[in-house]
């Protein structure tokens, strides 16, 4: 044996990654992959945010989740700027919502979190910033809380889309400031009156997904 075949160096190395007999990097059949369905996609305040968030827009815009900024956003000459294309390949918005039909994105917004008041989350939420306004899509940052107010929720928006074609305020659902969020699906309550039985004529609150919900609260 040659030293060459004993020692093949870089080329040797290459030829064997490239070469006529090279394998593709694909699973063969008989391979266990380890991949498994994550029932965390969205955190618990995540998915309640997203509830109310939902109950407010309606099906006047799309929510997306979990975007990555490399798919919302393409950078010029991305062989030249390849750097700048990594500090946005990894890097996603919590919310997108986008025109139906064509879902053109409109809107960014992320739901800050006690771990955004960090100094390195702090960075990162200033980079994103600038990232959205170079692009000129707006950006509304929202704090997570434990209840949220719908039509205050409502107005933000609305503020942020303005001059947009689409208006996010569900006039068909009568919202109430402060309503409480249904127990089951975690979205604002709808003020509704009994038609009948005991309590004929009284006021109360009912989940917007009534009849699939039928959770009520009391209205005091």
């Amino acid at each position: 044996m040659s030293a060459t075949e004993q020692n093949p160096g870089c080329l040797g190395a290459l030829f064997r990654l490239f070469g006529p007999n090279a394998q593709p990097e694909e699973a063969s059949d008989n391979e266990t992959l380890p991949y498994h369905v994550r029932d965390d996609f969205l955190s618990a305040a995540e998915t309640a945010f997203y509830n109310v968030l939902s109950s407010v827009v309606g099906t006047r815009v799309v929510i997306c989740p979990k975007v990555r900024l490399a798919d919302i956003f393409f950078v010029g000459r991305p062989h030249e700027n390849r750097a700048v294309l990594n500090r946005i390949a990894q890097k996603h918005v919590d919310f997108l919502l986008c025109e139906p039909g064509t879902l053109t994105p409109l809107l960014g917004l992320e739901l800050d979190d006690a771990s955004h008041k960090r100094d390195d989350r702090k960075a990162r939420d200033i980079f994103i910033e600038r990232v959205f306004d170079t692009a000129e899509l707006p950006l509304l940052r929202y704090p997570a809380q434990r209840s949220y107010n719908a039509r205050e929720l409502a107005a933000l928006i609305e503020t942020s889309l303005e001059g947009k074609t689409y208006r996010v305020a569900d006039d068909s659902v009568p919202i109430v400031e402060d309503a409480p969020l249904c127990p089951t699906c975690g979205i604002p309550m709808v003020k509704r009156r009994a038609t009948r039985g005991e309590r004929r004529g009284q006021s109360f609150f009912g989940c917007a997904n009534y009849p699939k919900c039928r959770e009520t609260i009391s209205f005091e």
